[in-house]
């Protein structure tokens, strides 16, 4: 028996034992076998179902990188995205491994996928403004084909992610997601129709952003997802999907379906009695010191929905719900004596179909209380541009307490104190232009207020103000507002303010205002870093009055009077791209006008010193539409005019990492419509797209948006000119023109060296020298840089040449060696006058005569402003020019060809089109 059991044991491991050495030698073997197949193979399948370009560097092929499972690896691999980013990255990695169906490769000698993992990878997902995705990169199989007809193919089993940075960026929804350390876990029977996709993931680091505003920065993320996903329509199921953003357990469900022209989606996020602390691990980094030294109790509902179909041709959104309950919170920072207590709040915002006409806000209640102290408040806000509001708000706080129950330090604000009283009731419908406003009673009261932060030392202090709004009647007519008064110190000196404006369809108003501002300071208080405004106002000022008596002239039912003194004032205007700064100016109100004296200002590398006055000053400043009017004396050391061209935000793509970066383009220079403005203007230089103007003297008009210029002379390249121009942008990007110039005796050679525009529009005569005259008019269009669309331009006139030697003109130097006469080749040129037009991208030149070396030529024709020529030239032969050679010269001013004959085919011309019409330069 012994004997019986003994031989068994040891035949059985004998078995084993050789079962496991051809196993682990079929490990080693197979990997050999077919190596050099699978590589063709993959090769082959990525060419056939891939539209992206994909490469990658070696192949490995082995069962022990993820052990059960037959794998190949590809090195350095790098997948492009489909059209439109087929430039762009999809997914790079240092290796992706495939897993290869073992049964599939040795029975039917066909590779088919199953698995794929991916290591230390960067996934790049894009789409568009109209709704194209990068990732569509993967070609079905024609309706007529099997899609395994291949000797390839992929039926996934499980997809495995480990240590990934996840970009997507879908701009057609305006949606940003960021992802590190991203780690996933995907398995389900993939080979069926419709399937379950069992998920387990994990992200170190997640980022959310929404039309440009972040919600959530640098979070962790742990999820367990079940997905139904149906393959032949493109829908997925989120069925049971449980999620911790760091501590905050989240419920996530709903479905996704991809439709032909957009996405239909019915997403539903939300969190059910939670935490309120874990509520804060969830919010951005800020508040994690903040959190760690405060006490939070409570609990809190959340609710997130997005449903229905997005369609950006048809301009279809789905609709947006939010929903945020707070009960039973508690806030001690520090354990302070007095926490907030009794935190209740219920907010809930709609937005049908992404519309913000459609918004509806709704804080049903919100309500805490610092010992005996408390705030309570209810808001209803529907629509946007004519909002319908219902405000109810009562408070009475000591913000002294409430700073020490929030640990308010944490955010900056190192001392806060006052009493805070608040009473505000408003409903109705807010609509300027049907003269409508909320009917309103609302005080606001505070006490013996102070504020110091963490960015000024000096706190603000001794801040009293007692205000109050109201309307009866729910009109712009009886509603009246009150400051009175308002007043604080800070650095030691004090500034009062008491004003008061009634009937806002003709405003009433009563302003008084006295004391010091450093602005600089005053701003540093609340600054951030990047934030740059300085200044010094010191004012004493009463403005009294009414708007329609400013409007009509009845000046002497106004009041307006004092004074205002501004130092380094810095202010910047969406017109232009650099700060204008007031090193100082004295302002002189009486009545409807300021005056002001010795006005110096910069901007950029330009410096200014104005006198003057303005006119309709209450006007402007009462109004949006309102024109200020003004009558100065400018004068300038040196103006650099390319420091006042717009810039425009233009998209663009970092090709290292395919992240958005922002770029601009220089625009034309923007002359504001509000503004009325004559101007005696003297500079002493003056530069403009590389132009060196001198003792520049004229008049300048400023008119609703128009800049005209009258009897402006100055001195160019060592000659007196003058010019009149009427300037008009129509936005950023477009401007029109007519301008006239008059310039006598210039010296032709200084002209192609130092005016930009006479290169590009006369190249030929890049080797002349003399003297020459112009008197020309033309009108156009400029474009970005302040360059002119040449289709675009009109006009003509003469040059005039006095006497100038046409060294290395390659048109007369061919001329000469077609005719064989050494006499035409660089010849002089003296008192000829050269009548132009220019239209349609061509300047067609009228007949005109000269003599040289005894010859007489006779010229007219045609030329491009890119340089093609149809020139027509009879040569007059010596003695009397009687007798004459036709030549026609045609190609380009760098290649001139010439032929006998007079015919030839006329230039084809551009005709302007806007916004079609390219930029020729």
């Amino acid at each position: 028996m012994k004997n019986s059991f003994k031989f068994y044991a040891v035949k059985s491991l004998k078995i084993v034992g050789i079962t496991l050495a051809v196993l682990l030698l079929l490990l080693f073997l197979l990997p050999k076998i077919f190596p050099g197949k699978i590589k063709e193979q993959v090769e082959l399948f990525a060419n056939e179902k891939l539209e992206g370009d994909l490469s990658f560097g070696e192949t490995h092929l082995s069962f022990f990188a993820h052990f059960p499972s037959l794998t190949v690896t590809l090195d350095d691999f790098l997948l492009k995205g489909s059209l439109p980013f087929e430039k762009d990255t999809l997914v790079s990695s240092k290796d992706v491994a495939f897993g290869i169906n073992l049964k599939t490769l040795l029975f039917k000698s066909k590779i088919s996928i199953d698995e794929i993992y991916l290591n230390d990878a960067f996934v790049n997902i894009k789409v568009d403004t109209k709704g194209n995705p990068n990732y569509n990169v993967y070609k079905s199989a024609p309706s007529n084909e099997p899609e395994d007809a291949s000797e390839t193919s992929i039926k996934l089993a499980r997809i495995q992610i480990k240590d990934t940075r996840l970009i997507y960026d879908d701009q057609s929804s305006k949606v940003l997601v960021k992802a590190k350390g991203f780690n996933y876990l995907g398995k389900g029977d993939l080979e069926k129709a419709i399937f379950d996709l069992y998920t387990e993931a994990a992200i170190e680091s997640f980022d959310f952003s929404y039309d440009g505003e972040q919600y959530l920065k640098s979070k962790k993320v742990n999820a367990s997802l079940i997905t139904k996903i149906n393959t032949s329509s493109l829908a997925f199921v989120f069925e049971e999907n449980d999620l911790k953003i760091n501590k905050l357990p989240v419920d996530f469900k709903g479905k996704f379906d991809f439709l032909k022209d957009g996405y239909r989606m019915d997403f539903l996020v939300q969190s059910k009695n939670a935490n309120l602390n874990d509520f804060f691990t969830a919010l951005p980094p800020v508040y994690l010191k903040w959190l760690e030294q405060t006490k939070i109790k409570g609990k809190t509902d959340l609710f997130f929905q997005l449903k229905g179909d997005y369609n950006s041709a048809n301009n279809k959104m789905p609709n947006m719900h939010f929903n945020m309950k707070v009960r039973d919170g508690f806030i001690s920072n520090q354990d302070t004596p007095y926490p907030a207590e009794n935190i209740f709040l219920n907010f809930d915002t709609k937005l049908p179909s992404l519309d913000p006409e459609k918004l509806v806000v709704k804080i049903d209640s919100i309500y805490f209380d610092v010992e005996k102290d408390y705030f309570n408040g209810n808001v209803i806000v529907e629509g946007l541009s004519k909002p319908k509001i219902d405000v109810r708000v009562r408070s009475k706080l000591d913000l002294a307490k409430l700073d020490k129950a929030v640990g308010l330090k944490d955010f900056g604000i190192q001392k806060l104190q006052g009493l805070l009283n608040t009473t505000i009731v408003s409903k109705g419908v807010y609509d300027a232009a049907s003269k409508q406003f909320p009917v309103t009673k609302g005080n606001l009261e505070l006490k013996n207020g102070l504020i110091q932060t963490d960015y000024y030392p000096t706190a603000i202090q001794n801040i009293n103000l007692v205000s109050s709004i109201s309307s009866a009647n729910g009109t712009l007519k009886d509603l009246e507002v009150k400051v009175s008064p308002a007043s604080f110190v800070f650095e030691g000196k004090p500034f009062t303010v008491d004003a008061s404006f009634q009937n806002f369809e003709d405003i009433a108003y009563n302003i008084k205002a006295k004391g010091e501002l450093d602005i600089e300071k005053i701003y540093k208080v609340f600054s951030q870093k990047g934030l740059d405004v300085t200044g010094y106002v010191k004012m004493d000022v009463a403005f009294q009055g009414k708007q329609s008596d400013a409007t009509n002239g009845n000046y002497g039912n106004l009041n307006n009077k004092g004074t205002m003194e501004l130092r380094e004032i810095k202010t910047t205007s969406d017109y232009f791209p650099k700060p204008l700064v007031i090193n100082e100016g004295i302002f002189v109100f009486n009545q409807d006008q300021m005056r002001f004296s010795n006005f110096k200002a910069t901007y950029g590398q330009s410096d200014f010193l104005m006198n003057g006055s303005m006119s309709n000053v209450i006007n402007f400043a009462l109004s949006d539409s309102e024109v200020l009017k003004g009558n100065f004396t400018v004068s300038s050391n040196y103006i650099n005019v390319d420091e006042f061209m717009s810039e425009t935000p233009i998209a663009a793509t970092n090709t290292t990492t395919t992240e958005p970066v922002a770029t601009t383009e220089t625009g034309v220079i923007v002359i504001p419509k509000t503004f009325d403005f004559k101007l005696n203007a003297s500079g002493k230089k003056l530069n403009f797209d590389d132009l060196a103007i001198e003792n520049l003297k004229g008049n300048l008009l400023i008119n609703k948006g128009r800049l005209i210029l009258q009897n402006t002379n100055f001195s160019l390249i060592g000659t007196k000119v003058s010019m009149s121009a009427d300037y008009y942008a129509e936005n950023s990007s477009k401007a029109v023109f007519d301008y006239t110039i008059n310039a006598t005796d210039f010296d032709i050679k200084r002209a192609y060296n130092e005016v930009k525009m006479f290169r590009e529009m006369a190249s030929a005569a890049e080797y002349a020298e003399g003297i020459v005259s112009l008197n020309y008019k033309i009108a156009g269009v400029l474009e970005a840089d302040m360059m002119p669309n040449y289709p675009s331009l009109k006009g003509g006139g003469d040059l005039t040449v006095k006497q100038v030697k046409m060294k290395g003109f390659k048109l007369f130097n061919a001329v000469s060696k077609k005719t064989d006469n050494e006499g035409l080749k660089d010849p002089d040129i003296s008192k000829v006058t050269i009548q132009t037009t220019i239209k349609n991208n061509i300047i067609k030149i009228e007949p005109f005569k000269f003599k040289v070396a005894g010859f007489r030529p006779k010229i007219q024709g045609e030329s491009s402003l890119d340089g093609k020529l149809n020139i027509k030239m009879r040569l007059g032969l010596p003695p009397l020019g009687i007798i004459g050679i036709p030549i026609k010269i045609t190609g380009n001013q760098d290649n001139p060809i010439i032929g006998v004959g007079k015919k030839s085919e006329d230039l084809e011309e551009t005709e302007y089109e806007e916004g079609t019409t390219p930029v020729i330069k």
